[in-house]
């Protein structure tokens, strides 16, 4: 006999029902604690890790036709991990074993025939079809609110989860709507091509999840948005098939394409779509800078945006931030600079944009000036970032677990708007926080996003909580920062969607008219309603 011995197979890791991402990552309860230290007035130990066995489950309000049982499940697992998406109120909602309505039934079709067939059945009989990819929603995209129907399917689309072919001529690929991040970018990866669009939700969330929210990407300039791939668009909705002429460009009427990208699900299940791909990068340099004023900061991001030099990442974090991230811990706003080409070294470049920005008054340690060119970078401050980038999720729902309250909100805005905008989300929800919860909150900023003619201010706001109250004070201080971005003119959105939580805002936001238009596809597309109810129209 041989010497050898088998190794064993390591577990298939496990997406959490309750919080982001795999169950295991997050931090443990010392780690929650120490977290917990940072903020005053935090629980003295951590809320509990839920479990699905203490929810109330109720049986299921319908049971699917014989036809269809074979696409459904109705285990409470499955019905659990399908009631919401990751925001922090639905995290603090599954922490405190309040997730809302949980849905009736999980559906996992295969092919578009079945998606047209689990529609007509829901139509028929009044169940409301929420759709779902990764569940990476934030915004309440994936859940539903209300009574109106009798009961509700998640309609889940990651088993129609493939890349079904590639034009390696025209660099596209039509790619079905269920597929996974890592899923879509390893099969396209043996033709040396690549979609580029990496959000943060990237390993947790779909193609079809990223048109249907309009989802934008890691990459600060260029390509910023998910619409700016799409050729084509095929979509099911109860009125019959939609499919759009795979182009690379039209000028006729309204694009159909435009009408389903950023609908979320209301007017119709996005089933596949050809989008537009490009050559793997090989070349990547990145660096970092200090300003001492984050007026100045803004200045040297709003010089590169306006120049040609496209860097692929210009994120600016405040003083805040910074330190948050580890990026800085002397007080100094710092500009995170990379570049990227499949071409071309990207060392001048980075060289160029470093100058630029070390004439509004940033720093950049020689050792860490890009003028030359790798894979990697050995920037201490751009490492430590990209780290706490991919960490602060799981670090959220630790905080979450200490009773604090710890989220996020975007937005977008014209350059003569930012400045102003960004001290009046600092100040006017810090007060809001202390007068709410009688303990001072952090409130950090970043630009994700940044173009010739404004940029995309991102906040983190930390707050102590009211131990069982946690959501009804986050919704008090997002309520506080939505009335800034108004008075603004700032969006409501930039990529993480309208779903639920914001339309009342949305609603502000877009002209009448447009509503009366939407209304209209609604009923034309959705004639029973079932569509997604209460995002985007009624």
């Amino acid at each position: 006999m041989s010497g050898t011995t088998t190794q064993p197979i390591p577990p298939t890791p496990v997406r959490s029902w309750w919080g982001w991402g795999w169950e295991g990552a997050h931090p443990d309860d010392a780690e929650c604690v120490a977290l917990g230290a940072l903020l005053p007035g935090t629980l003295a130990r951590p809320l509990p890790v839920p479990r699905v066995a203490d929810l109330r489950i109720g049986s299921p309000a319908i049971e699917p036709s014989a036809s269809l049982a074979h696409l459904i499940s109705t285990d409470p697992a499955d019905r659990a991990a399908h009631a919401m998406g990751k925001a922090y109120r639905d995290v603090a909602r599954a922490l405190r074993g309040r997730p809302g309505r949980i849905p009736d039934l999980v559906a996992f079709p295969t092919r578009e025939r079945e998606v047209a067939d689990l529609l007509d059945w829901a139509g028929e009989h009044g169940v409301a079809v929420v759709p779902f990819g990764g569940g990476s929603s934030v915004v309440g995209g994936v859940e539903y609110r209300g009574d109106a129907h009798r009961a509700v399917l998640s309609l889940d689309l990651t088993a129609m989860d493939r890349v079904t072919e590639v034009d390696t001529a025209g660099r596209a690929a039509r790619i079905q709507a269920g597929t996974l991040g890592p899923s879509l970018e390893n099969q396209l990866r043996p033709h040396g091509l690549t979609l580029r669009h990496f959000p943060q939700s990237f390993e947790f969330s779909t193609l079809g999840g990223w048109l249907a929210t309009r989802a934008g990407g890691h990459y600060a300039t260029g390509r910023t948005h998910i619409d700016d791939f799409v050729q084509s668009l095929r979509v099911i909705t109860p009125a019959g098939a939609s499919e759009s002429w795979r182009l690379p460009a039209s000028g006729a009427g309204p694009s159909p394409d435009r009408m389903f990208l950023g609908s979320e699900g209301a007017l119709g299940i996005i089933t596949e779509a050809w989008v537009r791909l490009q050559a793997r990068p090989v070349h990547k340099a990145s660096a970092s800078l200090a300003f001492d004023d984050f007026g100045a900061a803004l200045g040297a991001v709003r010089a590169l945006a306006q120049s040609d030099l496209a860097p692929a990442n210009c994120r600016l974090l405040d003083s805040g931030e910074a330190a948050l991230s580890g990026a800085a811990r002397d007080g100094s706003a710092v500009l995170v600079l990379g570049f990227e080409s499949a071409d071309a070294p990207v060392g001048p470049r980075l060289a160029q944009a470093v100058d630029l920005a070390r004439s509004h008054g940033g720093r950049c340690e020689p050792s860490s000036s890009g003028t030359g060119d790798a894979s990697g970078t050995g920037d201490a401050a751009v490492s430590a970032w990209r780290s706490a980038f991919l960490r602060m999720p799981y670090l959220r729902d630790g905080l979450a677990r200490m009773g604090a309250v710890a989220e996020t909100f975007e937005t977008a805005a014209t350059w003569d708007r930012v400045p102003a905008l960004v001290e009046d989300v600092r100040r006017e929800v810090g007060e809001a926080a202390l007068k709410i919860s009688g303990h001072p909150a952090t409130v950090n900023c970043r630009l994700t996003h940044v173009y010739p003619d404004g940029a995309a201010p991102y906040f983190t706001v930390l707050a102590a909580g009211r131990p069982g109250d946690e959501v009804a004070l986050w919704d008090d201080l997002k309520a506080v920062a939505n009335e800034v971005l108004h008075r603004h003119r700032a969006t409501i959105t930039h990529h993480h969607a309208v779903g639920r939580d914001h339309r009342p805002q949305y609603d502000r936001q877009r002209p009448e008219p447009f509503a009366l238009a939407l209304r209209a596809a609604k009923g034309a597309l959705d004639p029973h309603g079932i569509l997604n109810p209460g995002v985007l129209v009624d």
